[in-house]
Parts: C-alpha cells; sequence; structure tokens
C-alpha cells in the first residue's frame, strides 16, 4: 500500500494519508519537515511544495489549518535547532564523511554566498530556498554563531516560512481552478524557489574563477 501511495502525485497521496490517517496524517508531515531542516544529508526532502499542499488538503478535508501550522513550526524550529547543534559538534566529521556525495560544492558555494551577503538574516532567507534552508543552520553552527542570535533567527524564518505556505495552501486550495490543477502549482513553487539559489551558486562561481 505505501509504494502504491508514494506513486501518487503528492497532493493526491497527502489526501489519502489526511482521510484515513488524520492526525498521524499531520504527524507525518511534521517528521518531513523536521528531517529536511535538521538532518543535513536529507536536504532532497519537499518542504516548501509539502507546506502549501499540506495546507490545501487540510483545508479541503475540513481539518483545524491553525493547529497544523503550530505544529509545522515547532517541527522547523525544532529540525533547525539540531541541525546547528550538530554543525556545532560534528561539522568538519560531518563534511569529511558526506561531503561530494550528498552535499554538492555548488550546493555549499551558494550557502555561504548567503551568509556573506545576508549574514545572520540567511537563516530566515534561507527557509525559502531548497537545499540551502538544510545547510544554512549547519553552517552557522560550524561557524560558531552565538546560539541566542541564531535561535532569533530560527524562530522568526519558521513563523513566515510555515504560516506563509500552509495559510497560502489553504486559501488557494479552497479555489476550484487553483484545486484542480495543485501539482502544476506545485512544480511552480518549487521551481520559483530553486531560482534564488541558482542565480547565488552562479555567482559564487564567477567569484572564485576570477
Amino acid at each position: 500500500m505505501l509504494s502504491a501511495l508514494l506513486s501518487l502525485p503528492l497532493d493526491q497521496t497527502l489526501t489519502v494519508w489526511v482521510t484515513h490517517y488524520g492526525p498521524w496524517a499531520l504527524a507525518i508531515i511534521a517528521a518531513v519537515v523536521f528531517a529536511e531542516t535538521g538532518l543535513v544529508v536529507a536536504p532532497f526532502l519537499p518542504g516548501d511544495s509539502l507546506l502549501f499542499i499540506a495546507g490545501a488538503v487540510l483545508s479541503v478535508t475540513a481539518q483545524n489549518v491553525h493547529w497544523a501550522a503550530l505544529v509545522l513550526t515547532l517541527a522547523a524550529i525544532a529540525g533547525d535547532a539540531t541541525n546547528f547543534a550538530v554543525g556545532r559538534r560534528a561539522g568538519p566529521w560531518v563534511m569529511r564523511r558526506f561531503g561530494g556525495r550528498w552535499l554538492e560544492a555548488s550546493h555549499l558555494d551558494a550557502t555561504r554566498g548567503y551568509f556573506a551577503r545576508f549574514g545572520g538574516s540567511t537563516i530566515v532567507i534561507a527557509r525559502f530556498v531548497p537545499i540551502v534552508r538544510t545547510l544554512a543552520p549547519f553552517l552557522a553552527g560550524a561557524g560558531d554563531m552565538a546560539y541566542r542570535r541564531f535561535a532569533i533567527f530560527n524562530v522568526t524564518g519558521a513563523i513566515a516560512w510555515v504560516g506563509l505556505l500552509v495559510y497560502s495552501g489553504a486559501y488557494l486550495g479552497s479555489i476550484p481552478l487553483i484545486r484542480d490543477h495543485l501539482s502544476q502549482v506545485t512544480l511552480a513553487i518549487v521551481a520559483l524557489s530553486i531560482l534564488p539559489m541558482g542565480i547565488t551558486a552562479l555567482r559564487a562561481r564567477r567569484e572564485h574563477s576570477t
């Protein structure tokens, strides 16, 4: 059954989960959000699209969107805090162990480019950029950012990221045209979220080559 579910588009999969498992579906979504933000080796998980579709599906199935937004925000905060702690304590080992396999040089360059340009606020901005949002808290910990300063950006970014995507999904999901084309809307969200990282990576490469 699980393989059949995973072969469906994300919106259909979440609809089935929410319909059949109720609160447990929210727990699964929260676990994915935590893993994407908290495990430096899991930047491939679908954070933006998952939150948007979760908001749409929860709204359509008459679930409590506010409660879901709170749970997912806490998961995002916990994920970044965990990633920061890993970066602080085991950053060099993780880079030696996984660098080049899951942590591509271009992704690291793009993340460092964000830090160089935006400083600590990168933690907030990175929430909206796939891969960078996974690497930013890790590099903040490895770079000895003060935890209190990091925590402020972490909480602010989590509230903005989860709130914007979940509530946007809940609102837009109530519009028939959007609801009937959730897969296409999701692809557009993914494309838009990847664009800033691509631009930053290109700039970083140009700076390295000059």
